[in-house]
Protein backbone atom coordinates (compact mmCIF):
# COMPACT_ATOMS: atom_id res chain seq x y z
CA UNK A 1 0.00 0.00 0.00
CA UNK A 2 1.46 3.75 -0.80
CA UNK A 3 1.87 5.71 1.85
CA UNK A 4 0.04 8.88 1.61
CA UNK A 5 0.53 10.28 5.37
CA UNK A 6 0.51 14.34 4.92
CA UNK A 7 -1.85 14.32 1.45
CA UNK A 8 -5.75 15.71 0.99
CA UNK A 9 -8.19 13.19 -1.22
CA UNK A 10 -10.93 15.01 -3.03
CA UNK A 11 -13.48 11.84 -3.93
CA UNK A 12 -16.87 12.63 -5.77
CA UNK A 13 -19.74 10.30 -5.49
CA UNK A 14 -18.00 8.89 -2.74
CA UNK A 15 -20.88 7.59 -0.61
CA UNK A 16 -20.88 4.27 -2.32
CA UNK A 17 -19.53 1.76 -5.09
CA UNK A 18 -15.78 2.98 -6.67
CA UNK A 19 -15.90 6.45 -5.03
CA UNK A 20 -16.45 4.86 -0.88
CA UNK A 21 -13.83 2.23 -1.73
CA UNK A 22 -11.67 4.25 -3.10
CA UNK A 23 -11.80 6.74 0.46
CA UNK A 24 -11.12 3.64 2.19
CA UNK A 25 -8.07 2.90 0.50
CA UNK A 26 -6.98 6.35 0.80
CA UNK A 27 -7.55 6.91 4.15
CA UNK A 28 -5.96 3.67 5.31
CA UNK A 29 -2.86 4.88 3.01
CA UNK A 30 -2.79 7.91 5.43
CA UNK A 31 -4.54 10.59 3.40
CA UNK A 32 -7.06 12.68 4.70
CA UNK A 33 -9.90 12.39 3.00
CA UNK A 34 -13.31 14.73 1.80
CA UNK A 35 -16.29 12.88 0.93
CA UNK A 36 -18.57 14.63 -1.87
CA UNK A 37 -21.97 12.88 -2.84
CA UNK A 38 -25.88 14.42 -2.90
CA UNK A 39 -26.23 11.29 -0.84
CA UNK A 40 -26.18 13.23 2.78
CA UNK A 41 -26.46 10.39 5.08
CA UNK A 42 -24.77 7.73 3.20
CA UNK A 43 -21.70 10.25 3.14
CA UNK A 44 -21.86 11.25 6.62
CA UNK A 45 -22.08 7.70 7.89
CA UNK A 46 -18.58 6.72 5.88
CA UNK A 47 -17.05 9.74 7.48
CA UNK A 48 -18.04 8.89 10.57
CA UNK A 49 -16.85 5.32 10.13
CA UNK A 50 -13.10 6.15 8.84
CA UNK A 51 -12.92 8.40 11.90
CA UNK A 52 -14.09 6.10 14.39
CA UNK A 53 -10.96 3.95 12.73
CA UNK A 54 -8.65 6.88 13.27
CA UNK A 55 -8.21 8.27 9.84
CA UNK A 56 -9.25 12.42 9.16
CA UNK A 57 -12.39 12.12 7.09
CA UNK A 58 -15.08 14.76 6.88
CA UNK A 59 -17.96 15.22 3.88
CA UNK A 60 -20.01 18.07 2.47
CA UNK A 61 -23.07 16.99 0.55
CA UNK A 62 -22.39 17.95 -3.60
CA UNK A 63 -24.29 18.15 -6.88
CA UNK A 64 -21.07 17.90 -9.39
CA UNK A 65 -23.66 19.15 -12.05
CA UNK A 66 -23.34 22.73 -10.22
CA UNK A 67 -20.01 24.56 -10.63
CA UNK A 68 -20.96 26.35 -7.31
CA UNK A 69 -21.10 23.43 -5.12
CA UNK A 70 -17.98 21.81 -6.42
CA UNK A 71 -15.97 24.72 -6.12
CA UNK A 72 -17.11 24.87 -2.50
CA UNK A 73 -16.00 21.14 -2.01
CA UNK A 74 -12.72 22.20 -2.88
CA UNK A 75 -12.39 25.22 -0.74
CA UNK A 76 -13.79 22.94 2.03
CA UNK A 77 -11.10 20.00 1.77
CA UNK A 78 -8.59 22.96 1.73
CA UNK A 79 -9.97 24.99 4.67
CA UNK A 80 -10.34 21.64 6.45
CA UNK A 81 -6.83 19.92 5.84
CA UNK A 82 -4.75 22.76 4.82
CA UNK A 83 -4.70 21.42 0.70
CA UNK A 84 -5.54 19.49 -2.01
CA UNK A 85 -3.33 16.62 -3.32
CA UNK A 86 -5.93 14.31 -5.06
CA UNK A 87 -8.89 15.23 -6.83
CA UNK A 88 -10.95 11.78 -7.83
CA UNK A 89 -13.66 12.58 -10.14
CA UNK A 90 -15.71 9.32 -9.92
CA UNK A 91 -19.67 10.97 -9.63
CA UNK A 92 -20.89 9.35 -12.76
CA UNK A 93 -24.61 7.96 -13.71
CA UNK A 94 -25.48 5.30 -16.17
CA UNK A 95 -28.75 5.95 -16.94
CA UNK A 96 -30.70 6.95 -19.66
CA UNK A 97 -30.21 3.49 -20.77
CA UNK A 98 -31.89 3.77 -24.05
CA UNK A 99 -32.17 3.52 -27.56
CA UNK A 100 -31.06 6.67 -29.33
CA UNK A 101 -34.92 7.13 -30.87
CA UNK A 102 -36.71 6.33 -27.46
CA UNK A 103 -34.53 8.14 -24.92
CA UNK A 104 -35.96 11.38 -22.83
CA UNK A 105 -33.81 14.67 -23.55
CA UNK A 106 -34.10 15.55 -20.18
CA UNK A 107 -32.41 12.40 -18.97
CA UNK A 108 -29.85 12.54 -21.54
CA UNK A 109 -28.83 15.90 -21.27
CA UNK A 110 -28.78 15.40 -16.89
CA UNK A 111 -26.24 12.59 -17.44
CA UNK A 112 -24.06 14.97 -19.41
CA UNK A 113 -24.21 16.95 -16.74
CA UNK A 114 -23.13 15.26 -14.17
CA UNK A 115 -20.56 12.66 -15.98
CA UNK A 116 -19.43 15.70 -18.40
CA UNK A 117 -19.44 19.06 -16.72
CA UNK A 118 -19.12 17.23 -13.60
CA UNK A 119 -15.85 16.11 -13.99
CA UNK A 120 -14.89 19.57 -15.73
CA UNK A 121 -16.22 21.32 -12.69
CA UNK A 122 -13.80 19.43 -10.64
CA UNK A 123 -10.75 20.14 -12.31
CA UNK A 124 -11.71 23.88 -13.08
CA UNK A 125 -12.05 24.04 -9.06
CA UNK A 126 -9.01 22.06 -8.50
CA UNK A 127 -6.38 22.96 -11.30
CA UNK A 128 -5.67 26.71 -9.91
CA UNK A 129 -5.23 25.45 -6.28
CA UNK A 130 -2.87 22.44 -7.12
CA UNK A 131 -0.93 25.04 -9.97
CA UNK A 132 -0.51 27.10 -6.71
CA UNK A 133 1.41 24.34 -4.93
CA UNK A 134 2.75 22.78 -7.38
CA UNK A 135 1.93 19.55 -7.92
CA UNK A 136 -1.37 17.36 -7.65
CA UNK A 137 -2.84 14.29 -9.05
CA UNK A 138 -6.53 13.74 -10.56
CA UNK A 139 -7.66 10.86 -11.70
CA UNK A 140 -11.03 10.76 -13.19
CA UNK A 141 -12.62 7.29 -13.63
CA UNK A 142 -13.11 6.41 -17.24
CA UNK A 143 -14.45 3.60 -18.71
CA UNK A 144 -13.86 1.43 -22.04
CA UNK A 145 -17.30 2.58 -23.13
CA UNK A 146 -14.73 6.34 -23.87
CA UNK A 147 -13.79 4.14 -27.15
CA UNK A 148 -16.12 1.20 -27.75
CA UNK A 149 -20.02 2.24 -28.07
CA UNK A 150 -22.59 -0.53 -26.28
CA UNK A 151 -26.08 -0.03 -27.85
CA UNK A 152 -28.69 1.72 -25.29
CA UNK A 153 -25.05 3.67 -23.56
CA UNK A 154 -25.46 6.49 -26.20
CA UNK A 155 -25.08 9.23 -23.78
CA UNK A 156 -22.72 7.11 -21.16
CA UNK A 157 -20.71 6.27 -24.20
CA UNK A 158 -20.71 9.82 -25.49
CA UNK A 159 -19.91 11.02 -21.88
CA UNK A 160 -16.84 9.25 -21.37
CA UNK A 161 -15.34 9.61 -24.42
CA UNK A 162 -15.59 13.41 -23.40
CA UNK A 163 -13.67 12.78 -20.28
CA UNK A 164 -10.88 11.06 -22.11
CA UNK A 165 -10.75 14.02 -23.81
CA UNK A 166 -10.69 16.26 -21.00
CA UNK A 167 -8.00 14.17 -19.48
CA UNK A 168 -6.09 14.38 -22.21
CA UNK A 169 -6.50 17.96 -22.73
CA UNK A 170 -5.57 18.81 -19.00
CA UNK A 171 -2.49 16.43 -18.72
CA UNK A 172 -1.47 18.95 -22.42
CA UNK A 173 -1.72 22.19 -20.25
CA UNK A 174 -0.51 21.00 -16.93
CA UNK A 175 1.73 18.45 -17.36
CA UNK A 176 4.54 21.02 -16.86
CA UNK A 177 3.16 22.40 -14.08
CA UNK A 178 3.68 19.28 -11.65
CA UNK A 179 -0.19 18.11 -12.28
CA UNK A 180 -0.57 14.34 -13.37
CA UNK A 181 -3.85 13.34 -14.62
CA UNK A 182 -5.18 10.39 -15.43
CA UNK A 183 -7.89 8.43 -16.17
CA UNK A 184 -8.81 5.08 -14.40
CA UNK A 185 -10.94 2.63 -16.52
CA UNK A 186 -11.78 -0.28 -14.33
CA UNK A 187 -13.82 -2.84 -16.50
CA UNK A 188 -17.81 -3.94 -14.84
CA UNK A 189 -17.30 -3.27 -11.08
CA UNK A 190 -19.67 -5.22 -8.63
CA UNK A 191 -22.22 -1.60 -7.65
CA UNK A 192 -25.56 -0.69 -7.98
CA UNK A 193 -24.86 0.83 -11.16
CA UNK A 194 -24.45 -2.86 -12.21
CA UNK A 195 -27.99 -3.37 -11.14
CA UNK A 196 -29.62 -0.71 -13.23
CA UNK A 197 -27.28 -1.99 -16.18
CA UNK A 198 -28.94 -5.97 -15.51
CA UNK A 199 -32.77 -4.59 -15.53
CA UNK A 200 -32.15 -2.44 -18.66
CA UNK A 201 -31.90 -6.10 -20.73
CA UNK A 202 -29.62 -4.00 -23.09
CA UNK A 203 -26.81 -5.53 -24.84
CA UNK A 204 -23.93 -8.07 -23.66
CA UNK A 205 -23.22 -6.05 -20.26
CA UNK A 206 -27.02 -6.85 -18.88
CA UNK A 207 -26.29 -10.43 -19.75
CA UNK A 208 -23.45 -10.01 -16.98
CA UNK A 209 -24.05 -12.45 -13.45
CA UNK A 210 -22.65 -10.29 -10.73
CA UNK A 211 -20.08 -12.23 -10.17
CA UNK A 212 -18.46 -11.93 -13.32
CA UNK A 213 -17.71 -8.13 -12.15
CA UNK A 214 -14.67 -6.90 -9.61
CA UNK A 215 -15.02 -5.66 -6.38
CA UNK A 216 -15.08 -1.82 -6.14
CA UNK A 217 -12.09 -2.61 -3.87
CA UNK A 218 -10.13 -3.17 -6.99
CA UNK A 219 -11.11 0.16 -8.42
CA UNK A 220 -10.22 2.14 -5.42
CA UNK A 221 -6.88 -0.20 -4.99
CA UNK A 222 -6.08 1.35 -8.71
CA UNK A 223 -7.14 4.97 -8.18
CA UNK A 224 -4.49 4.58 -4.77
CA UNK A 225 -1.84 3.33 -7.36
CA UNK A 226 -2.67 6.04 -9.84
CA UNK A 227 -2.12 8.94 -7.08
CA UNK A 228 1.34 7.64 -6.59
CA UNK A 229 4.40 8.86 -8.36
CA UNK A 230 4.82 4.89 -9.81
CA UNK A 231 1.56 5.69 -12.00
CA UNK A 232 3.53 8.59 -14.25
CA UNK A 233 3.44 6.41 -17.33
CA UNK A 234 0.19 6.41 -17.07
CA UNK A 235 -0.70 10.57 -17.15
CA UNK A 236 -2.56 11.61 -20.05
CA UNK A 237 -4.50 8.30 -20.86
CA UNK A 238 -6.82 5.52 -19.31
CA UNK A 239 -5.27 3.17 -16.81
CA UNK A 240 -7.37 -0.16 -17.78
CA UNK A 241 -7.67 -2.33 -14.23
CA UNK A 242 -8.63 -5.53 -16.92
CA UNK A 243 -4.68 -5.67 -18.01
CA UNK A 244 -2.90 -8.23 -15.89
CA UNK A 245 0.16 -5.87 -15.77
CA UNK A 246 -2.05 -3.19 -14.40
CA UNK A 247 -4.08 -5.76 -11.82
CA UNK A 248 -0.10 -6.34 -10.98
CA UNK A 249 0.69 -2.76 -10.41
CA UNK A 250 -2.60 -1.64 -8.54
CA UNK A 251 -2.14 -4.95 -6.05
CA UNK A 252 -5.10 -6.78 -7.30
CA UNK A 253 -4.05 -9.70 -9.59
Amino acid sequence: MQDFTGKTALITGASRGIGAAAAIVLAQAGASVMLAARSGDALQALADTLREAGHQADAIACDVADFDQVSDAVHACVNTFGRLDFLINNAGVIDPIDRLGDSDPEDWGRLIDINVKGVYHGMRAALPIMEKLGSGVIVNVSSGAATKVLEGWSAYCASKAAVLSLTRASHLEYADKGIRVVGMSPGTVATDMQREIKKSGINPVSELEWEDHIPAEWAGRAIAFLCSEKAAEFDGGDFSLRGERERQLAGVA
